[in-house]
């Protein structure tokens, strides 16, 4: 289901100072499957139109106001592509559902059923990804992998959920051995819950700026990068 580039490393080229430049060559390590998301959520809308201009569309922001405003300011750009990639309060989650096309981080059950709840009077509901702790982080949101598994019958009575598949951030501190082994992980579990639910995986977001090319090799579709993108 999901794809492998075993030619791709964790080798980490210097990238040229301009932002053109720098996204130009961030496409060049990633297969044409995989999306690549701008984590902006530290950036202006002036660096974002930048990267708007090197062919950037897809953006990812952590707080539902400021992607608001940002979105508000980017009005005139066509085709842009807004995913959340922070933690969702639940008192937030009515306007995240009305502000973004993918939200990366459902990481609880209790804020499933709140955005099933949600979307009864919308349209087109963003698409959804089921955020998940392959290794233990006290620092990290999500299901643990037997917790999902314990949740999934009350997932799938969350019908009106576009879910797509999972997402994970993984701890500070680990080996290129160990987060290669956690993302394959991702991907034999996203792999598990297909064969036993009708829940859709096509999709796996993981990987950022010091890890991505490991996630890829691990099948990731998407890759959230910003300090590598961003910073000059």
């Amino acid at each position: 289901m999901f794809g492998s580039e075993s030619s791709l490393h964790n080798d980490k080229q210097p990238l040229r100072a301009d932002l053109s430049d720098r996204i130009a060559q961030l496409q060049q390590t990633l297969p044409a499957a995989v999306k690549l998301v701008a984590v902006s959520k530290s950036v202006g809308v002036d660096q974002m139109r930048r990267a708007y201009a090197a062919g950037i569309r897809d953006f990812g922001e952590n707080r539902v106001q400021s992607a608001v405003e940002k979105k508000q300011q980017l009005a005139d750009l066509p085709n842009l592509t807004w995913h959340f990639i922070g933690h969702l309060q639940t008192n937030k989650a009515r306007l995240a559902l009305e502000t973004f096309d993918w939200i990366h981080s459902v990481d609880n059950l209790k804020l499933a059923q709140r955005l099933q709840s949600l979307t009864v009077d919308l349209p087109q509901p963003p698409r959804l990804l089921l955020q998940v702790k392959m290794l233990p982080d006290p620092n990290k949101y999500g299901w643990s992998s037997s917790e999902l598994f314990n949740d999934l019958a009350q997932l799938l009575q969350c019908d009106r959920l576009a879910i797509q598949g999972l997402m994970t951030i993984l701890p500070l501190g680990l080996t290129d051995v160990e987060q290669l082994a956690a993302f394959n992980q991702m991907t034999q579990l996203a792999q598990a819950i297909h064969q036993q639910t009708a829940i859709p995986m096509t999709q796996l977001s993981m990987g950022m700026s010091d890890d991505y090319l490991l996630a890829v090799q691990a099948g990731a579709t998407m890759v959230r990068l910003g300090r590598i993108l961003f910073s000059e």
